[in-house]
């Protein structure tokens, strides 16, 4: 499921991340690669804020949705 789904409180791993190239390069860059933990630290209208590997990221909805992952 898209990480955009996920509600605040929530935790998940990173399976897969989509679009292209240069924007999976980018994610990867922030950290986000398969089998990485997450949490929600805050949920709004899509747009989010994530704990990932000791650092609070603030994603978009448009972001948000290319990174898939399965909820912990």
């Amino acid at each position: 499921m898209p990480l955009a789904m996920l509600g605040t409180g929530e935790r998940a791993v990173v399976r897969r991340i989509g679009g292209n190239p240069e924007t999976r390069n980018h994610l990867a860059d922030l950290g986000f690669v398969s089998d990485t933990k997450l949490s929600v630290v805050q949920s709004q209208d899509g747009n989010m804020i994530v704990n990932l590997k000791d650092s609070r990221l603030a994603l978009t909805k448009e972001m948000a949705s290319r990174i898939m992952v399965d909820a912990e």
